[in-house]
């Protein structure tokens, strides 16, 4: 599988974590993101029912100018929406009872579209058929509101990281 040489491998992971004390704090991070995707890039969302997985994915979207309905893709297993040329792919595992389900989608190539940008809710319920992402999201309730913490696999994955730390 190719990946356009500036998602090169970095030689380490680099970490980011914050508290986001409201949704809108989810927000803001998700406006961020949407600052820095770039086509080629698979960004992967874990974390319990209701963390803010779709919350975030949706200011993705809303960031890069999508206006209509963002829905979960539970039940549908991938949502796409098309900014200008920019073709981003949601998908949601979440039923997914075996990883080798995965195959029998045939959504795999998907994951080949150098074009596209997939953003994977419920990643490790696909066990090891997935490419390693770009960023790597960890919700988890916090109180009232959430913790967050961001793994950068690749150079895009940690452009978006320096982002997120000088905002």
């Amino acid at each position: 599988m190719t990946h356009p040489a500036n998602h090169s491998q970095l030689p380490r992971e680099t970490h980011w974590a914050t508290h986001l004390p409201d949704e809108a704090a989810t927000l803001r991070l998700g406006g961020l993101l949407a600052d820095c995707v770039a086509p080629g890039m698979r960004i992967y969302l874990r974390g319990g029912l209701g963390s803010g997985k779709t919350t975030l994915v949706r200011a993705l979207l809303r960031g890069l100018g999508v206006q209509g309905a963002v829905k979960s893709p539970s039940y549908a297993l991938v949502e796409l929406y098309v900014v200008s040329s920019l073709h981003l792919y949601h998908f949601d595992f979440y039923r997914f009872l075996d990883p080798s389900e995965l195959g029998d989608t045939g959504v795999v190539d998907y994951f080949r579209d150098d074009d596209g940008i997939c953003m994977v809710e419920w990643p490790e319920r696909a066990g090891n058929a997935l490419p390693q992402p770009d960023l790597d999201f960890t919700l988890a309730y916090a109180g009232t509101g959430r913790e967050v913490s961001v793994t950068a696999h690749t150079t895009a994955g940690e452009r978006c990281l320096a982002k997120y730390r000088s905002a």
